[in-house]
């Protein structure tokens, strides 16, 4: 069998054995008779409803928030549907107006939200941003007025990994937009990122357990008290009528188990990985001739430690793709939601990146199970793999 080299954690993190464990005992507990539905009075009920809220306060203080904040979902995409559209729906009945402001680098969940608002007839605008792919504190701040209901720009792209001067875009919304909701997709950053410290001043702020070594489909949205929005899903009124649905028990665990782990791991994982990304970008940037590093160094542009996005000429991306694969080496050409498109990515384009480079376009995204072989065997398999496809071989 051909050896696994998996550089796509951006994608999906494997699941951890610590959260693989939680979620059995908890199902272990179902298989008894002893967990119930969380809604429920009976002492199975109030077993399950004790994990639910226990997996609440960890997530609370993973994000440095209230528990009361905290909305479990099935992931990144209903957390930034809820944030985007909810608030903008809670406008249109208070106010009889929505102006929604989203980045032109945002994941998909974010986009295609803004795109089904303005189909409604609400006012939705994007954000441009540098080469970097980074929104000007002061651009936006020319862009605020007291009409402007909520404000979406994500912590660190989903492409590129290049982290948002978060701190001043939501001072900038505060001193134009007082009333406005400010929502971070914090889904790539939670790996790597204090979201307690760097998304302090978000009103919403999205996580998903796949991204950081939990179940996939389930996620939480924080919502701070301030912030008005309407459901988008009806039925019993969990999660204090936010977010209708029995909860995943089990889920919630894994998400916040996960979570934990994350955060007691964070002082040495970032190093040791971005050295890793570092050794990986330089040694392909020497083996593969005309590869272009899509976010060169700046001076206050930062990325996370696990996230390399390099643009290789004169091959096609899926061709790449498919090639690296049939070698084992797990990457992707962009977003995890459109990677297996043949679409430009519209992050690349934002950022001014040329067509013909964008076509070979490369995420390689390392986490916390990824080693000195992983990187061996990447120098090794991509410059020939890309070698052979410029050769027509």
């Amino acid at each position: 069998m051909t050896a696994v080299t998996y550089l796509d954690h951006a994608a999906t993190t494997p699941l951890r054995p610590e959260v693989a464990a939680a979620m059995a005992e908890v199902h272990a507990d179902s298989e008894a008779g002893r967990l119930g539905n969380p809604s429920g009075s009976h002492p199975a009920a109030q077993h399950a409803r004790r994990l639910l809220e226990e997996a609440r306060d960890e997530v609370a203080a993973f994000l440095g928030r209230d528990p009361g904040d905290i909305v479990f979902t099935s992931g990144g995409t209903e957390s930034a549907n809820l944030a985007l559209l909810g608030p903008a729906e809670a406008a249109l009945r208070d106010r009889g107006e929505a102006v929604l402001l989203s980045s032109a680098v945002e994941h998909p969940a974010v986009r295609e939200s803004a795109r089904a608002a303005a189909k409604a007839g609400l006012d939705t605008r994007e954000l441009p941003v540098d080469q970097h792919g980074i929104v000007d504190p002061d651009a936006l701040a020319r862009t605020l007025s007291s009409h402007v209901t909520s404000v979406a720009v994500m912590t660190a792209n989903n492409e590129t990994g290049v982290l948002q001067p978060l701190a001043d875009l939501v001072e900038a919304v505060r001193r134009r937009a007082p009333n406005a909701s400010f929502f971070t997709d914090a889904v790539q950053a939670a790996p790597f990122v204090d979201l307690a410290e760097v998304t302090a001043g978000a009103d919403l702020v999205s996580v998903s357990a796949h991204k950081v070594g939990g179940p996939v489909g389930v996620g939480a949205l924080a919502v701070a008290g301030r912030v008005r929005l309407e459901p988008r899903q009806y039925g019993g009124g969990q999660e204090r009528e936010r977010r209708s649905g029995t909860q995943d028990v089990a889920g919630a665990v894994g998400l916040a188990t996960a979570l934990r782990l994350v955060a007691a791991e964070r002082a040495a994982t970032g190093p040791r990985v971005a050295a890793l990304r570092d050794r990986l970008r330089d040694g392909l940037l020497h083996a593969v001739d005309g590869a272009y590093r899509t976010v060169p160094a700046a001076e206050g542009v930062e990325v996370l430690p696990g996230h390399l996005h390099l643009c290789v000429p004169g091959v096609e991306r899926e061709e790449l793709l498919v090639a690296l694969g049939q070698e084992g080496v797990c990457v992707s050409g962009g977003s995890s939601c459109a990677s297996g498109a043949l679409q430009p990515s519209h992050v690349l384009a934002a950022m001014g990146v040329a067509p013909e480079l964008a076509a070979g376009a490369l995420r390689f995204s390392l986490g916390y199970g990824t080693t000195d072989a992983d990187i061996d065997r990447a120098l090794l398999v991509v410059p020939a793999v890309v070698g052979a496809l410029r050769r027509g071989g």
